[in-house]
């Protein structure tokens, strides 16, 4: 047994325990990522466009994280808003990660139509861009 977790608990408590856990046991983590010409630091919270430092707010940060992470993988809204807020947070709208990702999209000069680092999936998400 690695953790104890005794009763009553909540729900988010047990998550967060979990996922405490799967980052232990995975090991030697990257601490960095990268996309293109987008390098994220996970250690300093740093990203970086050609060489150029990119200032993110703590959500687009997440985001972006979140979605490199995925490895092209699709991610919907709600998977994206259980990154930002955990499962607790129920009252917030799933658009919300739509303002988050145009706000990032702007900071990285990636306009939805060229879709350089992160591309919509109509109806779905949101994923990495794969070329």
């Amino acid at each position: 047994a690695d953790d104890y977790l005794p009763k009553p608990f909540s729900p988010a408590e047990l998550v967060e325990r979990v996922r405490a856990i799967l980052r232990r046991v995975e090991g030697a983590a990257p601490s960095r990522l990268v996309l293109g010409e987008l390098t994220i630091d996970l250690e300093r919270h740093r990203v970086e466009e050609g060489g150029r430092a990119v200032e993110l707010s703590p959500a687009e940060y997440q985001l972006l994280v979140a979605v490199v992470r995925a490895q092209g993988r699709v991610l919907t809204r709600e998977q994206l808003l259980d990154e930002l807020h955990g499962l607790a947070e129920a009252e917030v709208l799933e658009r919300a990660v739509d303002v988050h990702m145009s706000r990032l999209r702007a900071k990285l000069a990636d306009p939805a139509r060229t879709s350089r680092y992160i591309v919509t999936v109509r109806g779905s998400g949101y994923r990495a861009a794969t070329r």
